[in-house]
């Protein structure tokens, strides 16, 4: 069973299926997020139909770059051969 899923995600046999099934996921949660009743917002964009999908996203996103950065640019990544 954890074979199967490895394989999955790991191989590019799957790459059309899987980017279907993370759109298909996208999709619901902004149609959860939707139907989620907002009478206790407390910010006018708490009121926004899927805000929060577009906020859990947007910040997914931008903490993957910031630390793709600190690790490319800032030099907290060290090459493999770094101690031979």
């Amino acid at each position: 069973m954890i074979k199967r899923v490895v394989d999955f995600f790991g191989a590019e046999l799957y790459a059309h299926q899987r980017r279907r099934l993370f759109y298909l996921a996208l999709i619901l949660i902004v149609i959860a997020d939707v139907l989620v009743p907002r009478e206790h917002a407390e910010y006018l964009w708490d009121s926004l139909p899927g805000w929060s999908a577009v906020y859990g996203f947007g910040s997914c996103v931008l903490l993957i770059f910031v630390s793709k950065f600190l690790g490319h640019r800032a030099g907290l990544m060290r090459r493999e051969d770094y101690y031979d």
